[in-house]
């Protein structure tokens, strides 16, 4: 795809991201991402971003293009805001203000995956989700994932006032035990082992 001298590099990434949507795999992602952070990178960011978002907005499976999402660009802290910013922070105000179908879909999609995303980078575009109700499944599974992520990032104290203003049944899995942990001022499950199994303990009980 990235050898074919007959193509612009625009034209190259498109090729790619119908290589994409062709496989559905997730290497066909690493493949991207390596080029774009090669001796030859970046590639063209307009292409690049654009692939993400049409993916992500589409009503078909996007495993391939969220997994690449939180294992590569937002777990590496030299590509975590850009990324986050161009597949959700630079749209969220039209996020909510429109609620399309598959503005909504894209949204949902980036927050569950958002664990570790760096409290700073992400804590603006929560506030603002935090105002549609569609997206407060998709935002406590971001919370969660912040906790409990090897490279989950949360502040214990914005997380519980966020976790109190989502609209989430009572039998939500896993609400009860993150309540917990939060209160207590925990900020990451590896950094304080014990205090999920507490959690759950107080639960049971």
């Amino acid at each position: 795809m990235f050898t074919d001298e007959s193509l612009e590099a625009a034209g190259q990434v498109r090729l790619a991201f119908g290589l994409l949507d062709l496989l559905d795999d997730y290497w066909v992602t690493c493949e991207i991402r390596m080029a774009d952070r090669g001796a030859e990178g970046p590639l063209p960011a307009d292409e690049l971003w654009d692939g993400y978002r049409q993916r992500l907005e589409a009503d078909r499976d996007a495993e391939a293009v969220t997994y690449s999402l939180w294992v590569d660009w937002f777990e590496d802290r030299t590509t975590v805001a850009t990324a986050f910013a161009e597949v959700l922070g630079n749209d969220v105000d039209r996020v909510v203000a429109e609620g399309s179908a598959g503005l909504l879909r894209r949204a949902g999609r980036v927050l569950a995956g958002s664990g570790p995303v760096p409290w700073s980078v992400k804590a603006t575009v929560y506030e603002k989700v935090v105002q549609e109700p569609a997206l407060h499944g998709s935002l406590f599974k971001g919370l969660l994932g912040g906790y409990h992520d090897v490279y989950g990032d949360l502040e214990p104290k914005a997380a519980q006032a966020l976790l109190a203003r989502l609209r989430l049944p009572a039998t939500t899995p896993h609400l009860a035990e993150l309540r917990s942990v939060l209160a207590a001022g925990h900020e990451n499950h590896y950094r304080s082992p014990h205090a999920w199994d507490d959690a759950i303990r107080a639960v049971v009980d």
